[in-house]
């Protein structure tokens, strides 16, 4: 089993999507909303909303966590680039992240800026221990699947003594957004939801419960490839016409009630609830991301240069609140393809690939012109 090739059976895609067809009720319709970006950029790429009826819409939710990264927290981090001297690590996506005064990262990094792309917490603690003589910052950003690489970067700095390694953390929650986006008011109406992969291989599928329980939405969880998410969206298909809000796994291979245990732990060592923190799109949320506990406030970044979080508006010509909400698709944006494009992106739906705007531009925007 390569856990690849099966799960893209062209044939098997096909069975899906007449059964599908066969039972979704034309006398309604289902409004699914992909919660997690790896899904909205798979629907994209293999065409799996071209499989569904009309009557199955699938609608983009907030799972990109550079797209929910709101301009306030990418102008800390450029503040600490550009004021405090640091060395600012992070993740490929953010760097090039809208922020104010028509600045990014990449752009704080072409008038001087130390800010380095790195492909793991590991290298940032490299760039540390390399760098003894300078401050280095590690941009934390990401759902519950990157909170743990974070955790262990901390404690080893801790263990090793790494007095100037920091973080300026930016973790947020899925469950909470989750709530945030059917608790809006006049938001969009949604009839189920297909639950993160990765994510939900570390908190498990429990944490959905509560939107089966309270809400009455179903939720099933589904891997990324394209014939994991297009029998999630039969499941759900089913669910809703049985009357049924239940969490089902798809992803069994890879997902349990339970989670990562482990990981969880870790987490729950380093971290804690902040009270309320703002997202792209859903405005402050209460008890939605993560701070470090007072054991660890020497590596928080946030209290060790005082950069205080200020909130900034998004452009007014970009509709990426809207989208990450699911109250509109990218294509009806007025500046989607023309102003704002991957290489020139407006708002962050469109920078990174799990992105939106992104995913539509690379694979969608041709369809309805044809």
């Amino acid at each position: 089993m390569k856990y690849v090739d099966e799960f893209r059976d062209g044939e098997l895609a096909k069975n899906i999507a007449a059964n599908i067809a066969r039972e979704a009720d034309p006398k309604r319709t289902y409004r699914l909303m992909e919660f997690c970006g790896g899904h909205t950029h798979a629907i994209s790429r293999y065409g799996i909303a071209d499989l569904l009826p009309a009557n199955v819409r699938m609608i983009h939710g907030p799972g990109c966590p550079v797209c929910v990264l709101p301009i306030g927290r990418v102008d800390q981090a450029i503040r600490l680039a550009r004021e405090h001297g640091v060395i600012l690590c992070t993740y490929a996506d953010t760097v090039r992240v809208p922020a104010s005064d028509n600045l990014s990262l990449m752009r704080a990094k072409a008038k001087g800026a130390d800010v380095r792309m790195i492909y793991s917490t590991q290298d940032a603690l490299k760039v540390a221990r390399d760098n003894p003589q300078r401050e280095v910052v590690f941009l934390a950003i990401g759902f519950e699947t990157t909170t743990p690489p974070t955790a262990v970067a901390i404690q080893q700095a801790a263990a090793e003594g790494l007095k100037n390694f920091s973080i300026l953390c930016d973790h947020v929650l899925t469950p909470a957004a989750m709530h945030a986006i059917l608790a809006v008011e006049g938001g969009v109406a949604l009839d189920g939801f297909v639950g993160p992969a990765h994510v939900s291989t570390v908190i498990g599928s429990k944490p959905y419960e509560p939107f089966a329980d309270d809400y009455g939405k179903p939720v099933v969880i589904a891997g990324f490839e394209p014939l994991d998410v297009m029998q999630a969206i039969l499941m759900l298909v089913r669910q809703v016409n049985d009357g049924r809000a239940e969490v089902e796994n798809e992803f069994t291979r890879a997902v349990t009630r339970e989670g990562n245990l482990k990981a969880q732990q870790l987490v729950a060592e380093v971290f804690e609830l902040r009270d309320m923190f703002e997202w792209r799109g859903l405005g402050s949320v209460p008890d939605s991301a993560l701070k470090l506990r007072p054991k660890y406030a020497a590596f928080d970044a946030e209290l060790k240069f005082r950069v205080d979080y200020v909130e900034v508006p998004d452009n007014k010509a970009c509709e990426c609140a809207a989208i990450l909400r699911g109250q509109k698709r990218p294509q009806e944006c007025k500046i989607f393809g023309t102003v704002c494009t991957p290489e020139n992106p407006v708002g962050s739906c469109m920078v990174s690939s799990e992105g939106a705007c992104a995913a539509h531009y690379s694979y969608g925007r041709f369809r309805e012109v044809a």
